[in-house]
């Protein structure tokens, strides 16, 4: 009879307990596991006279339930960060095709003037941005921290010009104005064609045997 009793007053204690946690708990994603563990223990004590009786250790019992969910918790986890990591890689290669179409814009359209001006032909594009915002060729100058144009000696062909010997010039530091190269000039035929400032285009040379 005092088995009994204790086991119905185990059962009413746990129930209030359980409902001030739910009231304690905030609404998040733990609150689930939470009512989850709440509802095996709550299980577990209603079978109480059953572990009795087939002799089980329910102390023994309630550590597995909760191994296991801490097994599901971690699982769901790793699920999380891996589909973060799908995400953040089709972003970069997103984010990486877009730049590559837009420095095939800017050659296309730059180009043909610098052969017929300068004999000069963009070997090379490089961005840096001031912002992960997504880019467009729209918002190209706003978002842009300096582009950086390598040069090279145009190669002849239909509609172009023949090309003049290559110039050895220092990669390592921007280009200054030269007899053979215009600098300034170039920067600002880049500037008319591009719409992007004058200060935050940097030329490169390609360097060359003579």
């Amino acid at each position: 009879m005092d088995s009994l009793i204790n086991w119905v007053t185990q059962i009413i204690i746990f129930l209030l307990l359980a409902s001030v946690i739910d009231l304690l708990i905030p609404a998040n994603s733990m609150k689930k596991y939470v009512k989850l563990a709440m509802g095996l223990i709550l299980i577990l004590i209603f079978l109480k006279p059953v572990f009795y009786l087939f002799d089980l250790d329910v102390r023994q019992e309630l550590k597995a339930s909760f191994a296991e969910l801490e097994q599901d918790r971690i699982k769901n986890n790793e699920a999380e960060n891996l589909m973060e990591k799908k995400k953040s890689e089709i972003q970069s290669s997103q984010h990486a095709y877009i730049l590559e179409q837009m420095a095939v814009q800017l050659k296309d359209v730059a180009n043909n003037p610098l052969q017929e001006k300068y004999r000069k032909e963009i070997a090379d594009i490089e961005f840096q941005f001031t912002s992960k915002t997504e880019l467009t060729y729209d918002n190209l100058n706003q978002n842009l921290g300096e582009v950086k144009v390598t040069l090279r000696e145009s190669e002849s062909g239909e509609g172009g010009v023949d090309a003049v010997d290559d110039v050895v010039i220092n990669t390592d530091e921007p280009l200054k104005d030269e007899s053979d190269f215009n600098v300034e000039g170039i920067k600002q035929l880049l500037h008319n064609v591009w719409d992007v400032d004058k200060e935050k285009i940097i030329l490169l040379g390609e360097g060359g045997s003579s």
